[in-house]
Formats: C-alpha cells, sequence, structure tokens
C-alpha cells in the first residue's frame, strides 16, 4: 500500500484484520461526483461537470468492483464519453501494472506504469491502497472517485443527456428494495467470498463461509419463483452488483478462495439467472475468464507457485487462450 505517498513493501492481499481474524476492507479514499451541472453530489467536493472526452474509467477485468462500472457505462451508452484503460490481470509486488498482456492497455492518459502513481498525482502524501475503478478527471488531473458502488451511480444519472435515459439501473419506485437487497448480499456474498478466501482464523473462515451458502441458497430460491431478474423485468444496479460475483464463483471463489460447498453450477435457478444477464447486450464483452483466473491465482498469499488452473469448463465463459498456451498449441501444430 501507500504510505504518505510511497510504496511500501510488497502488495499484500490483506491490510486489516478483525479481532476474530477476518478480512477488513480499506474504505475509498475518493468519493466525490460527477453530475450534470458540477453540483457537489451526496459527498466529496463540486466541480465535476459532466463533459464528453473529460473523464477516463481505469479498470482490471479481474475484479468484480471494476467490473461493476465497465457494465453499467455499457449500458448506459457512455463509451465514447468515458474512455477506459485495463490494467494486466496479474498482480506485481506494486500492485495493479498497466502493459502489454492481452485485454490490457497501457496508460496512454497519464503514462503511468503502475496504478499507485495515480493515486499519488492526485495526493502527493495518500496513505491506502491503490484500488480499481478509478474515475479520473482529465480537466483537474485527479481522481474523481474510486467507489465502485458510487461511480455506477454516476454513470446511471450524473451523466444527463450523455448517458441513455431509455435505462434506469436505479429507478425511483424500487430504490427501497434495491438498497435493501445490496445490503444483504453485500457483506454475506459479494464482500463474503473475501472474507472467506483471506480469513486469517477458522472460526473467521467458517463464519465468512456460513454466510456465503446462506446467500445463495436465498438467491436461489428467491429466482426459483420469480425473474427474469432480481425486481423482476427490469434489470438493475442490484443484478449488477450479483452478477460480477456469480460469474467469478466456480472459477476462482470456489477453489482458491475455499467456498467450496457447492459450485454456482449445482444452483439451477442461479446458473439461468447468470445466463440471462450474460445475455443482455453489452454484459458479456464486460468478462474475461481468462484475466479473472490469471489475476485471482497470481495472489502469492493463496498461491505462492503462480499456477493458474486449467478449468473449471464453462459453458459460454470459455477462457481465452494465454500466450504461453498458444504458443504450446502453434508448436503442437507444427
Amino acid at each position: 500500500m501507500l504510505v504518505d505517498g510511497k510504496w511500501s513493501a510488497d502488495w499484500q492481499p490483506v491490510q486489516a484484520s478483525d479481532a476474530k481474524g477476518g478480512f477488513v476492507r480499506q474504505a475509498s479514499g475518493f468519493r466525490s461526483w460527477v453530475t450534470p451541472d458540477g453540483a457537489a453530489g451526496p459527498s466529496g467536493e463540486p466541480g465535476f461537470t459532466a463533459e464528453a472526452g473529460r473523464y477516463h474509467l481505469y479498470v482490471a477485468l479481474i475484479c468484480p468492483w471494476a467490473s461493476r462500472t465497465l457494465i453499467a457505462r455499457k449500458l448506459k451508452g457512455l463509451e465514447t464519453a468515458v474512455s477506459v484503460s485495463v490494467v494486466e490481470p496479474a498482480l506485481t509486488d506494486q500492485g495493479w501494472r498497466f502493459g502489454d498482456y492481452p485485454g490490457s492497455d497501457r496508460d496512454a492518459v497519464n503514462g503511468a506504469a503502475y496504478l499507485h502513481e495515480l493515486y499519488t498525482r492526485a495526493d502527493p502524501h495518500y496513505t491506502g491502497r491503490a484500488t480499481v475503478p478509478v474515475l479520473w478527471d482529465r480537466s483537474r488531473g485527479t481522481i474523481v472517485s474510486n467507489e465502485s458502488a458510487e461511480i455506477v451511480r454516476m454513470f446511471n444519472s450524473g451523466f444527463g443527456d450523455l448517458a441513455n435515459g431509455a435505462v434506469d439501473l436505479y429507478p425511483e419506485p424500487l430504490r427501497a428494495g434495491i438498497d435493501a437487497l445490496n445490503a444483504r448480499i453485500y457483506p454475506r456474498l459479494n464482500n463474503g467470498v473475501y472474507r472467506a478466501g483471506f480469513a486469517t482464523t477458522q472460526e473467521a473462515y467458517e463464519d465468512a463461509f456460513a454466510d456465503v451458502f446462506a446467500m445463495l441458497d436465498e438467491l436461489e430460491q428467491r429466482l426459483s419463483g420469480a425473474g427474469p431478474f432480481l425486481f423482476g423485468a427490469g434489470f438493475t444496479e442490484a443484478d449488477i452488483r450479483l452478477f460480477v460475483t456469480l460469474v467469478r464463483f466456480d472459477a476462482a471463489y470456489h477453489g482458491l478462495f475455499k467456498c467450496n460447498l457447492r459450485r454456482l453450477a449445482d444452483y439451477p435457478a442461479l446458473s439461468a439467472y447468470l445466463n440471462r444477464v450474460l445475455d443482455v447486450p453489452g454484459v458479456r464483452g464486460t468478462v474475461s475468464i481468462d484475466h479473472i483466473k490469471r489475476g485471482y491465482y497470481s495472489i502469492k498469499a493463496l498461491n505462492p507457485n503462480g499456477i493458474v488452473p486449467v478449468g473449471p469448463d464453462l459453458p459460454g465463459l470459455a477462457p481465452v487462450a494465454s500466450p504461453a498456451a498458444t504458443a504450446a498449441q502453434a508448436e503442437t501444430r507444427a
């Protein structure tokens, strides 16, 4: 992490634990909002007016929080208004890196080699982890926000006429229900898999494990008798938040994070729901199983040898062949 603007030691997945050895996630450090007229949002400072070409989104395709924002950007039709850079999937000793791995980018906006350099450009004395997503303001040369849930809502309503008004991911009549369901799913499942994977005691792991599968069982029941989405016919931000965890479950959380009571494939309603979300125009293009596996299995604390599993077989989500695999296949054909 960064300490007073300086990179400190090698990247580590766990920076804080509670009294039982449970994983504690760092709060986001930049919380301003883009608004149509530049007025202040619910937090942060004013002056971030919605303008085409002014903002740039930094993401990792491995990361569920970053993928939330990619989906919202796509569904709201903001691809030309908000540009994107994708970091490499494998975590390095200095965290996220820009580069040439297939599906990744160099940083054409700021010329940074590592994501943490953007944090110290925004705040030379920043202390904390350098996380994705990052919404960057080219005009002011700073970070608007690194809080994914708030970036999703900015994309939904903060860009005014630049966005597709026919899509509403947070409709007024459903807001209370969406907020209530988000508040249940986040600690038990979205963050629950991390609480299991990064637990430092048996007790903390088992608590998180129980939460994960209790929530999956509840959602299986909910989606068995309703749908096609969490709130009926309308696709909302709650679906985005659930989907990004589900699509990673069998590829990463089941094995690496020890969430192995059942696979997602063992839940018929959730599996059908996952496929419905993948079929929402634009969603499938935000998913890279290759980046997901290569990224999670690069976490040295959980997988010191860095071996990336070949499986699982995920129908409709075939991973992109790695450069090494492609070269091996070419040599075999020759």
